[in-house]
């Protein structure tokens, strides 16, 4: 019996001893952001949104969002619904309204 528990245990020692090795010759990723390309519009709390958007995607994502009369406050409010609910983006509930009064008023 204590054969055929050793023999049971070969896969996984097999498998941490892999794991462990490979950790030992893994080498950093190392990558150049690409320089932003274009700047947050001034606007009513410009630092909410700066303090809760850029830090999970660039200014090219909102700037690049539909526009238009139809597309204001209501559209605004279901992507940061999105970003919070489908992303998980961390936003403090009364950030909210914040960045949607902005990014409806400058975009």
């Amino acid at each position: 019996m204590n054969r055929l528990f050793t023999l049971a245990l070969l896969p996984a020692i097999g498998a941490i001893t892999a794991l462990s090795l490979g950790s030992l010759t893994a080498a950093p990723v190392k990558y150049k952001l690409p320089e932003e390309t274009v700047a947050l519009k001034p606007g009513p709390n410009l630092e909410v949104v700066k303090n809760n958007c850029t830090a999970c995607h660039s200014v090219d994502y909102i700037s690049t969002q539909p526009r238009g009369p139809k597309f204001k406050k209501d559209f605004w409010q279901a992507e940061v619904t999105k970003m919070i609910k489908v992303y998980g983006a961390p936003i403090d509930d009364a950030d909210v309204p914040k960045i949607v009064d902005y990014l409806a008023a400058t975009y």
